[in-house]
């Protein structure tokens, strides 16, 4: 079988920094962008991310084979996503001083062994500690394989970030389909079949590791990154508030599409379990599309511009879907995955912009913070769900995007 691209052998590392690249020529700065090395990234992204997404894909089947609430199936998410979010700050503010190459292919172990509890539980705490696993893999992963993306970009820092994310997006959405014709008809132990994507992934990050560890030793006498704040310091943190608020507000919404949209459809149009999957991947696939897409386009027109589309563009959308019939719905949640997920990559490279040289703590930051709010929302709307209906969820939801007004406050990096 033909070894997949991100398992060919890796590029000699550059011998430059990405702030240099980014000010040469486009067709210089795309020379020294180590394609390779970002693919292998985005490919273990779409690894982890898949195996991650089995546990909210499993969620109709274990609330009938556990007779769980939906306070509890969010309890599951929370465990995931906190676990996730609280550590992935300060291993990115830990490795922007000590970077730690060979962490990636831990992180995955760490994942395999969630996996392994959730296929072989047999009582909620257990489902409680394979998804706790499951989220420190992700904190462990995130920070240094998002470093990774961002130091073989020869200064495309918007195309490497999408093309990283994209890979997690991609994973996300292929896992219901995976779990809707494997996991459903075969039952909760057949989880445990995908340690091996876990394994082929801590293959791929050892060979990342190498050549991270080979980047480090070429570039060991280059100056270090200067740190100097593009703004003044209020100014800054006024911007990192008003982007970590449109995280919040997008990632609300990403919850309540990903842990409920199949109660969702099920519940408001009767459909099978198998087809509230594939409604699931239809929308997780348009927000794969949305996230590639939106990094290119934050490097041509600014990533602010990008962020105003993404967010507040997607509020005609969200406003109709809670009153759309079933075949709307499914080209209204494509489009909104579509819009909304193409603000991510623009919002971590405008942050990171905002704070030069602290890569790993801005994307710890970012992810942490999208996972840990991720969580909690899927907590608080469980309990919503179980108290006013599942419909009203999405009723409550659809407002969200009107806090994408707060882009205005951003300042114009372009121009600086």
């Amino acid at each position: 079988m033909a070894h997949p691209p991100c398992c060919s052998k890796f590029p000699e590392p550059i011998v430059t920094d990405t702030t240099a690249a980014a000010n040469r020529p486009a067709s210089s700065a795309a020379d020294t962008t180590a394609f390779t090395v970002i693919l292998a990234v985005s490919f273990c992204h779409l690894l982890n991310d898949m195996m991650q997404s089995l546990l909210s894909a499993i969620y109709p089947m274990l609330k009938e084979d556990y007779h769980l609430d939906f306070w509890q199936i969010g309890l599951l998410t929370f465990t995931f996503q906190v676990t996730a979010s609280i550590l992935q700050p300060i291993i990115g503010m830990y490795t922007d001083k000590r970077p730690l190459p060979y962490s990636l292919p831990v992180g995955m172990g760490c994942t395999l062994v969630g996996l392994i509890l959730l296929a072989f539980a047999r009582h909620y705490p257990l489902l409680l500690a394979g998804a706790a696993c499951v989220g420190l893999g992700s904190s462990v992963f995130h920070p240094e394989s998002s470093r990774v993306a961002r130091l073989a970009s020869g200064g495309r820092h918007g195309l490497a970030q999408s093309l990283f994310q994209v890979g997690g997006n991609f994973g996300t959405a292929i896992g219901p389909l995976l779990a809707a014709f494997i996991v459903l008809p075969r039952g909760q132990g057949s989880v445990a079949w995908f340690s091996v994507a876990a394994l082929l992934g801590m293959i791929v990050l050892w060979k990342v590791g190498d050549w991270y560890s080979r980047y480090r030793k070429a570039n060991a006498n280059r100056p270090t990154p200067d740190r100097t704040l593009p703004l003044p310091r209020a100014k800054v943190v006024i911007s990192l508030v008003v982007l970590a608020l449109l995280v919040f507000t997008k990632n609300i919404y990403m919850a309540s599409m990903t842990s409920y949209y199949t109660f969702y459809t099920i519940n408001k149009f009767g459909v099978s379990v198998q087809t509230s999957q594939l409604l699931l991947f239809l929308f997780l696939g348009s927000v794969a599309l949305g996230t590639v897409l939106g990094g290119p386009i934050g490097d041509k027109i600014g990533s602010r511009a990008v962020i105003w589309f993404s967010i507040l563009g997607v509020l005609p959308f969200t406003l109709a879907l809670p009153y759309a019939s079933l075949p709307v719905t499914a080209v209204l949640t494509v489009i909104i995955g579509l819009i909304l997920a193409s603000a991510f990559p623009a919002i971590v490279v405008f942050a990171q912009e905002l704070v030069p040289g602290r890569v790993g703590m801005i994307a710890g930051l970012f992810f942490g913070f999208a996972f840990g709010m991720a969580g909690i929302a899927a907590a608080v709307l469980g309990v919503v769900a179980d108290a006013k209906g599942i419909s009203f969820v999405y009723t409550i939801c659809s407002y969200l995007p009107l806090l994408g007004l707060l882009t205005v406050f951003l300042p114009n990096m372009r121009k600086l």
